[in-house]
């Protein structure tokens, strides 16, 4: 289904007004300062230009720079000191932890556990200045994944079982509204307009794609990328213009016009394509290639990350796990030399070196999943494990 998205005019007042609404940000916290980034329609933008490498936010002093890895089966989390590429630290948290989110105010690391299968889902906040557990677990249904309003008021939980979006208040984590998304089975990772005017979530068991208006909170449509395909992450290109969809099951990356809301090309990557991370200069993107098809998948897969031009959408580099792995999610350093990833399938996590592809491998525990590497670039973030602007 093809659907037309026109931005109205209170839609556009939302997109002006998001640096106003930031002054509701933790108190005595240096707060992040989004600004709007402009139609894509009308002006050249680079939603990126603010998370170049070494651009930290003054919000971020004081955190410690550290690796936190969830781990989905152990139902913990491993913190890896990256200068030295040990393990320093381990804590419980909730069942089923998927993803380390960082919030919009860049205050606090939520870990989301979603206890697959049951119902006593919750959220762990982690102080980033002591690398520790900031508090007691909340209850939340089905934490699956997060996100943020880019006006940074509300968390919006990835119900994924629910097939729901839930609002809840960015800090107290009250629910405020939901928004169920019924033709989105498997409803998991976003991105966002370059003016937050909209948000695209991927739909993994159902083959499509979910057009989210944020302005007036509805769907708008949904669009099929392939039949037997598996969407998984979603990332924009640098101007806004084109967004990218990790495909396990199609083995690559769909491109899609996200105003248009059609499909507009195909790059093959490797076997089992997941993630999707923006180098520091905004050039390249960097895809995670788990080396299976399988949502259970066997170790020492055909694992690999393959690197996109963003401005050729061509192919310019792969990178094999040496006797073959599962790299799944996690992000680029500050500095942009190391892409932090988790070994989904077996139980390490990868640093590579991004400009050769060397890698390093680190034991963790049971089934590593959305891990995150801390503090990143960027004036605030939108959510997963750094969506950041």
């Amino acid at each position: 289904m093809s659907t037309s998205f026109a931005l109205s005019s209170r839609a556009t007042r939302l997109a002006g007004g998001v640096l106003l609404l930031a002054l509701g940000c933790t108190a005595g916290a240096q707060t992040p300062s989004p600004a709007p980034e402009g139609t894509p329609a009308t002006r050249v933008v680079n939603i990126y230009a603010e998370t170049g490498a070494g651009q930290l936010n003054p919000a971020t002093q004081g955190a410690l720079e550290r690796a936190y890895v969830p781990n989905l089966r152990s139902n913990d989390v491993y913190v890896i000191d990256p200068a030295t590429f040990k393990v320093v630290d381990k804590f419980p948290v909730g069942r089923s932890p998927q993803h380390i989110v960082p919030s919009w105010d860049l205050q606090t690391l939520w870990v989301t556990n979603n206890a697959e299968g049951r119902t006593d889902g919750s959220l762990t906040p982690i102080d980033p200045k002591t690398g520790k557990p900031a508090g007691p677990a909340i209850a939340v249904d089905d934490p699956y994944n997060m996100y943020f309003t880019p006006d940074g008021k509300e968390a919006i939980v990835v119900a994924e079982a629910l097939k729901r979006l839930d609002f809840r208040d960015a800090h107290t984590m009250k629910l405020n509204s939901s928004l169920p998304v019924p033709e989105c089975k498997g409803i998991n990772h976003a991105e966002f307009a370059a003016d937050g005017s909209f948000a695209i979530f991927t739909c993994e068991f159902s083959g499509k794609v979910a057009k989210i208006d944020l302005v007036q909170r509805k769907v708008v449509g949904y669009l099929e990328l392939a039949k037997k395909g598996m969407p998984q992450d979603v990332r924009s290109s640098p101007d806004g213009k084109a967004f990218f969809v990790a495909d396990m099951m199609a083995n690559g990356v769909h491109v899609i016009d996200p105003v248009a809301f059609t499909r507009i090309g195909f790059i093959e990557a490797g076997v089992g394509t997941h993630g999707l991370y923006p180098s520091r200069d905004g050039k390249s993107l960097y895809v995670t290639n788990r080396g299976t098809q399988m949502i259970h998948g066997k170790r020492k897969g055909k694992g690999g990350v393959t690197v996109i031009d963003f401005a050729t959408r061509k192919v310019v580099a792969t990178w094999p796990i040496p006797g073959g792995g599962s790299p799944d999610m996690g992000n680029v350093s500050a500095d942009g030399k190391t892409l932090w990833l988790s070994g989904r399938y077996d139980d390490v996590v990868y640093a590579i070196d991004t400009a050769s592809g060397a890698v390093k491998s680190i034991p963790v525990g049971a089934e590593p999943h959305g891990m995150t590497i801390w503090p990143q670039p960027g004036r605030y973030s939108l959510g997963h494990t750094g969506n950041m602007r």
